[in-house]
């Protein structure tokens, strides 16, 4: 997935979509989030972000799946990776999460929620967790499919941040 780069002529503020997937649930909420955004989106995969982009942006999305109870491996290393070069530095800012979840998701909010609160970062929409409830190894590893509703929740997400960003709600 290439990611989508705002205009340099664009003095839209920059919703930043940092996303990782394993079986294609998060990359597709993700990216129908910075469709939902339009322009003023930049989409990242999470291997890629580095604490710059954090720097530059005015507000957030985080997209993952959820792994054992947790946010997945590569979101979390990209926390790591940025945590204290970013620390001090975004307070206030906008951010809302995306978990595609085998259960319930919970575990994979809380710690994006734990490290949000440690940037001083402000929610400002309800988590939004799509469940796939998949219990088995054959299902866990499958591809996944996102309900069309999903995705427009997902799209209408990305929208309202982009939106409240360029209005100077947030």
């Amino acid at each position: 997935m290439k990611p989508l780069a705002m205009s340099d002529a664009s003095p839209d503020p920059c919703l930043l979509i940092i996303w990782h997937s394993r079986t294609g649930a998060s990359a597709a909420m993700a990216q129908a989030a910075a469709h939902g955004a339009g322009r003023g989106a930049l989409l990242v995969n999470a291997a890629d972000a580095v604490p710059e982009m954090l720097l530059a942006a005015d507000g957030y999305i985080f997209c993952c799946p959820e792994n054992l109870a947790s946010m997945s491996g590569l979101m979390k290393e990209m926390f790591d990776r940025a945590y204290y070069p970013v620390l001090g530095q975004v307070e206030g800012r906008p951010y809302a999460t995306l978990i595609a979840a085998g259960s319930d998701g919970e575990g994979a909010q809380r710690q994006i929620d734990r490290i949000a609160t440690g940037w001083r970062l402000r929610r400002v929409a309800d988590p939004l967790i799509v469940g796939f409830s998949a219990q088995t190894p054959e299902a866990i590893l499958a591809p996944k499919q996102v309900p069309e509703a999903a995705l427009q929740q997902c799209r209408d997400l990305g929208a309202a941040l982009a939106e409240g960003l360029r209005l100077g709600v947030f």
